[in-house]
């Protein structure tokens, strides 16, 4: 079992500096890390952000990343989570090691009794807005033109993978205020709606869902 530390609110760019430094530090025998923590706002861009997704900023402030992936954004009431894992120790390619990093949310939502959805090149786990707790598999009325009709996004991903060791990881909206979505197109997406727990009917605590995430990365993370 991967054990986590749960930091509570930290700051997003001492945060990320402190992922770089431990994983340009580490060596073969170091131990990985699993960090859960939530950050005052913040939007992120990743190194293939186009500054167009960035529609209205505001006074929220802007973090250029080294992660995969388009904008996103960080506030409280979202459980993040930054599996520090040394994937070739751990045995995973990347591709395995996205499909973990998803496993675990979608076994978090499971634990509430919804349903979480992969969409096909589009990382991260989305939810029926209509019946989120609706166990059926999607069907094909979600086109290729649009990949996310009747879905939200609760959770987005991105990562960095650097001399075979992972940083960045997932973050999992569980009761926040969603507005700061809308000044973005979210991963790179116009018009995707963002949910989080509390708007699909679930009422849980930072502190449980950080719980529930942590064990569900733990259990999915390690060989």
């Amino acid at each position: 079992m991967l054990e986590a530390s749960v930091l509570g609110r930290v700051e997003y760019l001492p945060t990320y500096e402190a992922m770089q430094a431990f994983t340009a530090a580490r060596g073969e025998s170091t131990p990985d890390e699993l960090w859960l923590c939530e950050h005052p706002p913040v939007f992120t861009q990743g190194l293939a952000g186009r500054p167009e997704h960035l529609l209205d900023p505001g006074s929220i402030p802007v973090v250029a990343t080294n992660r995969g992936g388009q904008v996103t954004y960080h506030g409280p009431g979202q459980v993040v989570a930054y599996p520090l894992l040394d994937l070739r120790r751990a045995g995973y390619f990347v591709k395995e090691y996205v499909y973990r990093l998803e496993e675990a949310v979608i076994r978090t939502l499971y634990h509430y009794g919804v349903t979480g959805h992969r969409v096909a090149g589009a990382p991260g786990i989305y939810v029926r807005l209509t019946d989120p707790y609706s166990h059926a598999a999607l069907t094909a009325t979600a086109s290729s033109d649009h990949p996310f009709q009747g879905l939200g996004k609760i959770a987005a991903l991105g990562i960095k993978v650097s001399r075979h060791c992972s940083y960045h990881g997932v973050a999992l909206n569980v009761a926040m205020d969603l507005e700061p979505f809308v000044r973005i197109n979210p991963c790179g997406y116009a018009g995707l709606e963002t949910v989080d727990l509390s708007t699909i009917g679930v009422s849980t605590t930072w502190d449980e869902a950080a719980k529930v995430l942590g064990r569900s990365l733990g259990a999915l993370l390690l060989p």
